[in-house]
């Protein structure tokens, strides 16, 4: 059986939502997310690019631990990294505005 190709994001955000189901999963996420954030305006701010190295590891990090402990799935940015990172963005606009709009079904 072959897989779906999205094409845009909008096909795309569903499908990460199904992949992101688990609470805990969810919350990681956002963590790493804001902490990504937190670490490129720091960055930029204070001109220490130390933040700005750290960002790859704050987000995958958390994200990672959370699909491979919690969801027992694997990532979707190994096959779509730019949906992927657009959608976790999206994902913590959600979380952190309570829009209920983006639950998984």
């Amino acid at each position: 059986m072959t897989e779906k190709k999205f094409k845009t994001l909008k096909e795309f955000y569903p499908f990460y939502l199904t992949e992101h189901r688990n609470l805990t999963s969810r919350v990681l996420h956002f963590i790493g997310t804001g902490l990504v954030v937190l670490s490129v305006f720091t960055g930029i701010l204070f001109h220490e690019w130390r933040f700005i190295l750290a960002t790859p590891f704050l987000g995958y990090g958390f994200a990672w631990v959370g699909h491979f402990f919690f969801e027992k799935n694997k990532p979707a940015t190994f096959q779509y990294p730019l949906f992927s990172l657009t959608s976790d963005f999206l994902l913590f606009w959600d979380l952190l505005t309570g829009n209920q709009s983006f639950k998984a079904k």
